[in-house]
This record gives C-alpha cells, structure tokens and sequence, in this order.
C-alpha cells in the first residue's frame, strides 16, 4: 500500500483534498447537535430527571439569568426600574428568547421578594431562550448581553450568567488549536533543520483533525455526542497524527541518509514504523474503548469523537504521508545534509551526542537513576490522596468575566446555594408536609414547592452552602437516607448539582474496574509483541505511576490553585468527575506508543546479541531522542488548550501535558531503562509452554538479511568481506570500528581492526550491505557493498574530517 500511495500521489491528495472538504461542507449545511447527557442509569438524579422530563416538557429551552446591583438605595427606586425594564422588554421581543421572568412584574403584584434580595440591592431577571444553550445562535446572544449591559451606569452594576451566555467568552474557535500547531511547527524545525519535513506532520495532523472533527460534527445527529467531545477530539488527534508522522518521518530520513532511493526509503518506513504507528494507534482506541467498561452514556459520544480522530489520523500517516513523500523526494533532507551525502556518501546509524552519553550513565549507575526518578514521581504524586471528583461551573471562571460576577452577586444576595438549587421530584405522597419537613433540614435555606403538574410536584430547595461544597454533599445524602424515606413519599433528588454528585459517586466506584481492564489488555498485548512477562509488568507499573503523579499535578494545580492566577484559568475547584476516565484512557495509551517505540528497539538489539546490558543501552540512545522530540510536540499542544475558554479542556490540557512530560522525560528516558538494566536478562523471560501457545505479534517485520536491490545468486552459504583501513598517506589505522549492517540500520556483525589495519567480517548471506568504519580523530564513513558467492575484498579509506563536517555529522546523528 505504501508504494501504491507513493507512485500514484496526486491520486491520493486529490482524494484527501476531496475528504477534507467534502465533510467541511457537509459539516457546514448540517451544523453540530452536541446533547449534554450526564444522567446515569439506576441513579436517584435520573429518575428525578425522567419525572420532570415526563411532567415539565416545556421547561427544554436555556434559563439564564440577568443580575443588577445598587451601590446605595434599592433596586425599587424608580431611578433603577427606568433603566433595567425597558432592557428587559427589548429582550423579550428578540427572535430566540421565548420568556423573561422580570422582578418588577412580580413586585406590582405584591410577590416580587423572591428575584429580590433581603436587603433590597441586588436583583435578577431569568431569561429562557427557546432552545438549549448550543442551539442558541450565538449574535442572538451577544445581543442580550449588549442589550442588558447598556443598562449600567455609576453605581449600577449589570451582570450575566447561565450557559448560554457562557458561549459570548469563548475564545475564537481553533485558537488553542493554532497555538498548538505553531508550537509544534518550532519543535519540528528545529528537529529537522528543513522547512518541507518541518510541514509534512503539521499537514497530516491538520488533514486528519479537519475530518475527524467534521465527521464528529455529523455524527452528533444520529447519536448523542457530548460538547466537549470535539474538544477532546482535537486535543488527542492534533497530538497523536503530529507524532505518529513524526516517526515515520524521521525513520525515512534515515534510510535516505543511510543510501537507500526515496521511494525505497518510504516503502521501508511505512513497512517498520509505519507498522508500529498501526499497533500504536490500535492500543489508543482500545485505550479509549475502555471507557465503555463505565457503562455511562455521557463517555460513550467521547469515546465514538476521540477513537475517530485516532483513526483518521493513523489513516493519513500510512496513506497521505507517503504521498507526500513522494511528491519531496530527496527535498524531505535539507540543503546541507543534501550536499553531505552527495559529497561523502551514506552516513552510519552510530547514535552519539547527549542521548549516547545518557545512555551509557544511566548503564553505570542504575539504583542511583531509578531512587531519584521514582521519588520524583512518588513526590508528585502525593496530592492526588486528597482529589475530590465534582464539577465545575461558573463559579470558577476567572472574575473579569460577566458570568463569575453575576455568580458571585447571586452568591451574595440570596446565598451560597442559590448558584446550584435541588430539585426534590415527589411522585406520590403529600409535597407541602415534605416541604416543609425539608424547611427544617439542615443545610437548607429555602425550600419551596411548585405547582404540580401531571401529579408531579418539585420542590426547589437551596442549600446554605456553594454547589461545590462537601457540605452539600452531605445534605443530599440526608435528603436521600432520612428525610424522604421518614416522610413516606416516593420522592427523588436531582438537578445538576445531585447529577454531578451522582457522576463522581458512580465513577469513583467503577474506576478500579476500567484501570484493570486498560492494564489487563495492555499487559497481554505487550507480552504477545516482546515475548516477556516482565516488560508489560515493568510497564503496566510504569503506567500507574506516571497517572498517580499526573493527577497530582492536577490537584495541585486546579483544586489547590498553585498556579491557576499565572495560567488563567479562574478559580480552583473539585476535578470535573468525568476527567479521570478520558485522562487515564489517554495517558494509557500514548504511554503504551511510547513503550512500544523504546523497547521495540531493545528487544531488536536483544535478539541478535542476547545481550540486555547492550539491548538497553541501544534501545534508549537511538530512540530516546524521537521519544522526547515527539513528548515535546504532545507538550505544546496539550498546553495550549489552557487558552480553549473551556474549564475541563484546561484541565485535559494541563493534566496531560503533565503526564506526557513525566513519561518521556523521567519514566522512559530515567527510570524504565534503569530498572531493565538491574532486571538483567529476566526482562525477556517467558516460560516455554506460553511461548508455544501465544501468537506472533510483530511490530516490526523482521529485516531480510539478503537485501532486495542485489539478484539472487547461487550459493546461498555465509561469506566474509576483508580487507584493510588506511589513512590517506596509506598508514594502517589500528582500533578503528567497523561495522557491517542491513541497508535498514541493524548490526549484523562488528569487529577492531587490528594493528596492520586488517579487518574481517562475516556475512550471512549474499545481498547489498552498508559497511561503516569509524576511528577516533578520523570520524566516519560508510559505503554500500555488494557481496555475491565469494569473499569480498574491500579496502576503506579514512580521513580527518574538516570543523565543518564533523559538526554536520553531529546533527544528522
């Protein structure tokens, strides 16, 4: 398929330009229909909100609410009313806003205390829009807000609150993502050094996000897709197709510099790492599968939006990447490394710099390396005994915004409870003595009963205390085990305050079972791929540390507020109950692509040499640098979703981003190697009956010995290639490396030239082969050699490297 898509590119842009904008369009005529379904099945607040669904159909549309303060004298004065009624009855003939429930319209009846406070100085107007707050369209909304906000003057203060008013504040649409790519843009550049590799992941990523996203917006007709659902979608997506191009990217940049063609180089790529992106982007929609083990139907629309995303984007990696490939050629190189291997020839694959020398330290001092990263992560990770799973709500926007002031004015004129009322829905019993048994509760400041409808009767109760607060928690739960059952009524609790706590409780509950499930599977798959227990033990352990100090960070970060005034992202709170669930689906499975990528190349190390010091030391110098470019990436484009205007996309943000960082730049690079180095060769232990029994699963496909490029010859036997290394004067060079290897980079043989200078290297088999010498104060070379039925004899010429080269070679390693 990867050669397919290679020499019939523009076939397989048009149909990608075709895909993009033909779901852009259909996506535009049809609009998004996002349903917001937090109720759980068997759970007090669903079937408080069936009854009222059954009983109150018309209550669907959106109530916001309109909020005034006087600094002196009473929201009555006629000086006050002037201003704010006219306001409110220009709102009321807007198209989209079905009611406005105004104080003063009550007051002339006698009543008018209830949307006024005691002290008579703060008031408010509810307006229900005639739709739910996505279906309001967002200039009829703008237009409240203008309308109501021209009613301020000196000591009169107008505010706004409610969802639909939520959506005046957010940022344009696609900042965070733009934010993100830009960052990555910078990481990539820097990587390669060359503009058009530079764009090739940038083009993926956006070319799989456009559809992904479009096609979540069509799926949300025919089945319910939550609004953060895209969110999430394009937080997973842009980090996941940026860094799955990535891989196979720098891997064909290896084979071209190694001396493979283009179109060879892109075969071997998307045949190797192309392969792995395949196993890694199946792990995270398993990952993300998973959820379903909640059984909430609020996860299932995440789980349908983020695994679509996924997909699209290991599509465009093994299809669209290496069309674009194709349409580079050797441009995928810069300038510079161009000219070098036009100048001297294919490079070796000797890993050197900081990652090498890395390597080597972590090998020499593993006990000291895996003490000091596992105390960091256990340091991180000590907040999360204290999380407090809950929801957030405008109470926790940052305070220049008009919804956190008409919440703190509302929370100041009728009570901490009035943000998040209860609804107590009484099927059968008598309501008033209910009522008025609740009046007496504690924890309640008012509680009032509604006419009934349909022989359904609510009572609106207000706690003394915030929505977010464990006191009232604690009241609902007297509500439900002793008031209600004491009274003889069939009554429930619900509303959206009940509804999250209800949320918490259930995934608290549930929780264990869904991180078995995601650890069991990622257990059993990486023990089929490596052919070990210890690895995906190691790794499975790996994967609840890096969570346990992820979500650390989180508390400290959002519920303790370290930070939250220098991020801007209002006030600290409990962690939105859901967040655990996507988090840990995510986390487990960008971990699992990061296990993969690493010790895939110690286990190839580890089945030619049988040896794990070596095996380790390899796997982490050669693959640790495109494991901490690609974290990097995933870094910034996390972060970036600080600035989506949206609580719980802060908190994904910030929350992944955190786990990303620890599982690159500690538990990969630190503590995963170390504690393989002091496992020793029990790392590739598997007992004899299950290696019978598992299937092969490879990640990589094995590399032919005899390379593709040289004909078949007869006799297949072993051969050697001999020969002597010189400088240029002619002079033997004892000590110099060299190594023989398959035209993919793996080590078949390596020996010490002797003092004469004299080599002799084995070869298993006939083919094309790339011989690399390397000799301190002579640098390196490589060339390609072709061996038939014979040995082959081969003389290689070493020289000083000019300042210029040697710093060349150092970037391309």
């Amino acid at each position: 398929m990867a050669r397919w898509c290679y020499r019939h590119r523009l076939v397989v842009l048009l149909l990608w330009v075709g895909a993009v904008f033909g779901l852009g369009f259909a996506g535009s005529a049809a609009g998004t229909d996002y349903a917001n379904t937090f109720s759980l099945p068997n759970t007090d607040s669903t079937r408080a909100y069936d009854l009222m669904e059954k009983a109150f159909p018309q209550s669907a549309g959106d109530t916001d609410t309109v909020v005034w303060k006087v600094d002196e004298g009473s929201v009555r004065d006629e000086s006050v009313r002037s201003r704010i009624e006219p306001k409110l009855a220009e709102i009321a003939k807007m198209p989209g806003v079905g009611e406005v429930t105004s104080p003063y319209a009550a007051d002339a009846a006698g009543a008018g205390a209830a949307q006024i406070s005691e002290n008579g100085r703060i008031a408010y107007a509810q307006i229900t829009f005639t739709e739910q707050a996505n279906g309001v369209p967002k200039a009829t909304v703008e237009d409240v807000v203008d309308t109501a906000k021209a009613a301020e003057r000196a000591g009169l203060q107008v505010e706004l609150g409610g969802q639909a008013i939520t959506r005046t504040q957010e940022p344009p649409t696609g900042i965070a993502e733009m934010v993100g790519i830009l960052a990555a843009a910078v990481v990539l550049f820097l990587a390669f050094g060359s503009l058009f590799a530079m764009l090739l992941p940038l083009v993926v990523a956006i070319a799989a996000l456009g559809t992904g996203l479009m096609a979540t917006s069509l799926l949300s007709h025919v089945t319910d897709v939550p609004e953060v659902a895209p969110l999430l979608g394009s937080l997973i997506g842009l980090g996941v197709g940026i860094d799955y191009a990535l891989f196979i990217v720098t891997r064909h940049r290896r084979g071209i510099l190694r001396g493979m063609k283009p179109e060879e180089s892109a075969v071997t790529a998307l045949n190797t790492s192309g392969r792995a992106v395949l196993f890694a982007g199946g792990t995270v929609c398993i990952a993300l599968a998973g959820m379903l083990v909640m059984n909430m139907r609020f996860l299932d629309g995440v789980v349908v939006a983020t695994s679509l995303t996924v997909v699209l984007s290991v599509l465009a990696a093994t299809t669209l990447l290496p069309a674009l490939l194709g349409m580079l050629g050797m441009r995928v190189l810069s300038r510079k490394q161009r000219r070098k291997l036009a100048a001297t020839g294919p490079e070796p694959a000797e890993a050197s710099g900081l990652a090498a020398r890395w390597s080597s330290y972590v090998e020499r001092r593993p006990r000291s390396t895996a003490a000091l990263a596992l105390l960091a992560m256990l340091i991180l990770a000590l907040p999360v005994l204290s999380i407090r799973l809950g929801a957030t709500d405008q109470g926790n926007h940052q305070e220049s915004t008009t919804t956190r002031q008409a919440y703190d004015l509302l929370a100041e004129g009728f009570g901490p409870g009035f943000n998040g009322p209860l609804q107590v829905v009484v099927a059968e019993g008598d309501a008033n003595a209910l009522a008025e048994t609740i009046r007496t509760t504690e924890g309640v400041a008012q509680a009032a009963a509604l006419p009934p409808s349909q022989g359904i009767t609510v009572i609106q109760v207000v706690p003394t205390t915030s929505p977010q607060s464990v006191q009232t928690d604690q009241l609902i739960d007297r509500l439900r085990d002793k008031v209600i059952p004491a009274s003889g009524t069939e009554a429930h609790v619900g509303g959206v305050t009940a509804i999250f706590k209800d949320f918490a409780a259930v995934t608290g509950d549930r929780l264990p079972y869904f991180v078995a499930a995601i650890i069991s599977l990622g257990f059993l798959l990486l023990m089929v791929a490596f052919r070990s227990l210890v690895v995906p033990l190691t790794a499975a352990l790996m994967n609840l540390i890096a969570a346990a100090a992820s979500f650390g960070v989180l508390v400290a970060i959002f519920q303790w507020g370290w930070g939250t005034e220098l991020l801007g992202i209002g006030k600290e709170g409990p962690i939105t109950a859901f967040l655990p669930v996507i988090m840990l689906s995510l986390l487990f499975g960008l971990s699992m692509d990061y296990q993969v990528f690493l010790v895939s190349r110690m286990h190839e190390e580890w089945v030619h040499t049988k040896d794990n010091a070596r095996a380790v030391r390899v796997g982490l110098a050669e693959t640790s640098r495109v494991i901490n470019c690609a974290a990097l990436i995933m870094i910034c484009v996390f972060s970036a979703f600080v600035l989506s205007g949206d609580m719980e996309g802060a908190m994904a943000g910030i929350g992944l981003a955190a786990a990303v960082a620890l599982d690159a730049f500690i538990l990969r690079t630190a503590l995963v190697p170390a504690a393989m180095h002091m496992l020793g060769n029990s790392n590739w232990w598997l007992p004899a009956g299950l290696e019978k029994r598992l299937p092969h699963l490879a990640v990589e496909p094995k590399e032919e010995t005899p390379e593709a490029d040289s004909p078949p010859t007869r006799g297949n036997g072993a051969s050697v290639v001999h020969g002597f290394v010189r400088d240029e004067e002619g002079a033997p060079v004892e000590g110099a490396a060299v190594t023989l290897r398959t035209k993919g980079g793996r080590q078949l043989d390596r020996v010490t030239s002797l003092a004469d200078g004299s080599y002799i290297l084995s070869v298993p088999a006939p083919g094309t082969y790339l011989l690399a010498t390397a000799a301190e104060s002579y640098g390196s070379r490589a060339r390609q050699v072709t061996v038939t039925d014979g040995p082959l004899v081969y003389d290689v010429e070493l020289r000083e490297p000019s300042e210029d080269e040697a710093d060349e070679m150092n970037s391309v390693n």
